[in-house]
């Protein structure tokens, strides 16, 4: 099955930081080519109000809901065209869209260095990436009037554990029913062995998301919020192989590249080497 690609620079700080430049920055290093392909445009999903929503504690709320809306859309668009869809940020609250236009039922394998299981009221950014795994679970603020995911079928991966009291108060959130891989037990039992248990534990429809803060900041420093102790890039690899060649992997979503940090690509590069090393057929 085809990719088509798709971008949504959604930064959730509101303050258009590199995260923005993300997407433009892995077309720029290639990916389209290397993966043969079709280009599904950009969707129109921006965040440029600052501003936390009193009532949710979210900045930017009601474009969140509308980059989401578009987010939706688009990704239901090209599965009905028969492809896969992969969608490029923008950072992890793109996630809201995609389980917004995907069917009941759909696993989410999270690859992320974070939990993201704020809410408005515990996140010290009120950013969306905080809080995106709460809100699709229906943990965090209620932006679409229900959960978008079951938590039995999330499966966290690769993050790291709390350094200071903030971050263990948001790991104590985390819903119990969510079935979590962390960073040094995923080194543990191997990382392809991990992927090929997870590609192979049922038949239901899967999304694939990686936030590549889950990678160690000494393979990729390019993050807004580096968290060491992750997989080098050739452990990245190894957990990403089975899980994109698994028939129920229905699409993947690619986030948080600070591509400001980046200003020669080296690192967009690097990533387009990893994820060509991976997709392709």
């Amino acid at each position: 099955m085809r990719w088509t690609v798709l971008d949504a620079p959604l930064d959730s700080s509101g303050r258009g930081r590199g995260e923005e430049r993300g997407a433009r920055a892995l077309r720029a290093a290639g990916l389209l080519r290397r993966l043969g392909a079709r280009d599904g445009g950009e969707v129109p999903a921006r965040i440029d109000d600052p501003r936390r929503d009193p009532a949710t504690g979210l900045i930017g709320a009601d474009q969140v809901r509308a980059a989401s809306r578009a987010i939706a859309d688009a990704v239901r668009a090209v599965r009905s065209g028969g492809d896969r869809p992969l969608l490029l940020g923008g950072d992890c609250t793109i996630l809201l869209g995609v389980f917004l236009g995907l069917p009941a039922g759909t696993t989410l394998w999270f690859l992320d260095g974070h939990v993201d299981f704020f809410d408005g009221s515990t996140s010290a950014t009120g950013e969306g990436a905080d809080m995106e795994l709460s809100v699709l679970t229906g943990h965090g603020p209620d932006l679409f009037g229900r959960a978008l995911v079951d938590p039995a079928l999330v499966r966290v991966i690769g993050h790291r554990p709390p350094r200071d009291d903030e971050a263990r108060r948001e790991a104590d959130r985390v819903d119990p029913r969510i079935d979590q891989v962390p960073a040094a037990l995923l080194r543990r039992r191997g990382f392809a062995a991990v992927a090929r248990e997870l590609a192979t534990e049922d038949d239901t429809p899967a999304w694939l998301h990686l936030d590549v803060d889950v990678l160690d900041p000494g393979a990729l420093p390019a993050v807004t919020y580096p968290e060491p102790g992750g997989p080098d890039g050739d452990e990245l690899l190894a957990l990403l192989g089975p899980l994109a060649s698994a028939d129920r992997l229905i699409g993947m979503s690619v986030a948080d590249l600070d591509a400001d940090a980046d200003p020669d690509g080296r690192h967009a590069r690097r990533l387009v080497e990893l994820l060509a090393a991976a997709l392709s057929p």
